[in-house]
């Protein structure tokens, strides 16, 4: 998959879907909707490229959630929403589920290592996002309060 061929932007439309369907079900109203759902579908569509360039899963989710974030840090004081309302919805698409499923899967079929070693990757994973927003978080409110001072 090449980073910016169709394929690309067909997933970046499915997760801009999958947030659409999540910001409704989450009673968010009027343009926050699309908003929410442009930042899963960016989180999504910059974990693709980082992960073309990289080949590493941890640096973009990394990069893929530093630039959601500051999205979501721009653009909620703007619309007049908390934070962690667009963050929440914006992870979504990078939130290690699928690896949790396989794991306790491995677990129970007794295939101990297997699932160890899957444990390990989605605990990685997650890490790495809460890691990621936390940093954002921490800058932002540096910023604010440098800004605030003077």
């Amino acid at each position: 998959m090449k980073p910016f061929d169709g394929l690309t932007l067909m997933q970046f439309l499915w997760a801009f879907l999958a947030i659409l369907g999540f910001s409704i079900r989450s009673n968010l109203k009027g343009i926050k909707i699309l908003f929410t759902a442009l930042s899963g579908g960016l989180c999504w569509f910059f974990y693709l490229i980082v992960l073309y360039y990289s080949k590493s899963v941890l640096f973009s989710v990394f990069i893929a959630i530093i630039v959601v974030c500051i999205y979501s840090e721009i653009l909620a004081p703007r619309l007049k929403t908390p934070v962690s309302v667009f963050v929440t919805c914006a992870i979504i698409p990078l939130v290690p589920g699928r690896g949790l499923f396989n794991s306790m899967q491995l677990y129970i079929a007794g295939d101990n290592l297997n699932a160890s070693k899957t444990i390990l990757q989605t605990l990685l994973i997650a890490g790495t996002i809460s890691i990621a927003i936390a940093i954002v978080s921490s800058v932002t409110n540096l910023i604010n309060k440098l800004m605030n001072r003077f």
